[in-house]
């Protein structure tokens, strides 16, 4: 089991984690980076504690120091000069799950990292594959899907259209691919759709 020390001491058993944002470039010539935050309120990235690199290899206590548009404006430790901010440019932001509060009620009972390793099957109980994970290219969140007959992932639109039902506890998503999808001209509930 890998176990990450913390900035407080503290250390912590490393397992699922959240994307809190993603760095989209430098501010200024002091270090400060500019972020586009994915939690409620922007400000919020710096509430969980320190965040880390998606494969965990780097680690920064963070500090909101304000807002320029839409975009929240940090200081990371570590990170003195535009140079080194901008060498961040598109870095995800992680903090591990544990860190996050709990989610209530039953439309919003889960966060994206949830849903990495739940089957995806269809209304008619047809497996398509697990879900790898969530991803957003600016566009609107895409299931990541490794399909059950192999191959490389799947990018399906993460809509109410396409995913019926997100079954967090008994670890399988219900979902009506568009036709083509999957490649097998056989996708979707009633074959029909073709979007």
């Amino acid at each position: 089991m890998h176990i990450a020390a913390m900035a407080d001491g503290k250390r912590e058993t490393a397992g699922p984690t959240v994307c809190l944002g993603v760095i989209v470039g430098a501010h200024g010539v002091r270090g400060l980076v500019r972020v586009k935050s994915f939690t409620e309120v922007p400000e919020g990235i710096a509430a969980y504690g320190p965040v880390g690199t998606k494969d965990g290899a780097r680690h920064f206590a963070i500090e909101a120091k304000g807002m320029v548009k839409d975009l929240v404006l940090c200081r990371l430790e570590g990170i003195a000069d535009r140079d080194a901010a901008e060498a961040l440019r598109g870095t995800e932001l992680h903090v591990p799950r544990e860190r996050l509060p709990e989610t209530a009620g039953e439309e919003e009972g889960w966060y994206h990292a949830d849903l990495a390793g739940c089957q995806a099957v269809g209304s008619d109980g047809r497996v398509y594959g697990r879900v790898v994970g969530v991803q957003n290219f600016g566009a609107g969140d895409l299931l990541d899907i490794s399909p059950e007959a192999g191959g490389e992932t799947v990018l399906m639109g993460f809509t109410d259209e396409n995913v019926l039902e997100v079954d967090i506890h008994g670890r399988r998503i219900v979902i009506d691919p568009p036709l083509g999808t999957f490649d097998d001209g056989d996708d979707g509930g009633a074959g029909e759709r073709d979007e």
